[in-house]
């Protein structure tokens, strides 16, 4: 039980990375809670996978960019299950254009669910987290943020930028006792990826060493290297399972 009656915060945790890192959290002894847009059943269903492991579970429908409901969200789960001990920055969505088509709506949503939602909803968390010496904030980017993509700008400005903003941030939280490190997955099967066509989908997996994408449950794992006592060197890193898509 690497996270014996620990408090996990998970944004968009109703479904794919996020509900495979919910429950992987459970698991381990975590109690969840987790926010999602609009995702009421499915949401229930997860909570209730995480109720049959024992652990209590919390979920709410709260859009990250929306910062006063996030904010307050954050004092629920403190007040509900307890001061936070894991954030797991996960929230995320993608519009695809070309660049000349992307309208300054497009732009502002994009980035704003990455790096606004990620930023402010550590910043709920993280005062606490100081006070007691001790907590783990992972953000969530992706391989796109570390090589770019077609039809994809602000998404790989966005996560590219959540790279950066994990290692600033861990130059101020580390001394304090917390851990802030990022993962970047590359295309995992989840929804995002099922709105490709099937002939990107194709040629993407061909381009892959592994041939195949990869499954929640794999990212969810190196989430939990993170979060668990195992983790405890990494500050500042920037983790990426990706198939072989970005060798570094």
């Amino acid at each position: 039980m690497k996270l014996h009656s620990q408090i996990a915060l998970i944004t968009g945790g109703s479904r794919g990375i996020g509900r495979a890192t919910a429950l992987a959290f459970a698991a381990e002894g975590a109690d969840i809670a987790f926010c999602h847009l609009d995702d009421g059943p499915k949401a229930e269903e997860t909570a209730n996978e995480i109720r049959s492991l024992g652990r209590r579970a919390l979920h709410r429908s709260v859009d990250v960019v929306d910062i006063a409901a996030a904010r307050a969200f954050a004092q629920e789960v403190a007040a509900a299950l307890g001061p936070v001990d894991i954030l797991f920055n996960n929230a995320g969505m993608n519009i695809r254009k070309k660049f000349e088509d992307y309208t300054e709506a497009d732009y502002d949503r994009i980035m704003d669910v990455h790096m606004k939602g990620m930023f402010f909803m550590a910043q709920a968390v993280y005062p606490a987290m100081i006070a007691r010496g001790r907590g783990c904030i992972i953000n969530v980017a992706s391989q796109r943020g570390l090589k770019g993509a077609v039809n994809a700008a602000p998404y790989s400005a966005a996560k590219a930028a959540i790279i950066g903003f994990t290692r600033s941030l861990c130059w101020e939280a580390a001394p304090k006792g917390v851990r802030v490190n990022a993962i970047a997955p590359g295309p995992i099967d989840t929804d995002l990826t099922a709105s490709m066509t099937d002939a990107d989908r194709a040629a993407f997996k061909a381009a892959l060493p592994v041939g195949r994408f990869g499954r929640p449950e794999e990212i969810a794992a190196t989430a939990l290297l993170l979060a668990g006592p195992d983790g405890g060197f990494f500050v500042g890193a920037c983790l990426s399972p990706n198939g072989g898509d970005v060798m570094h």
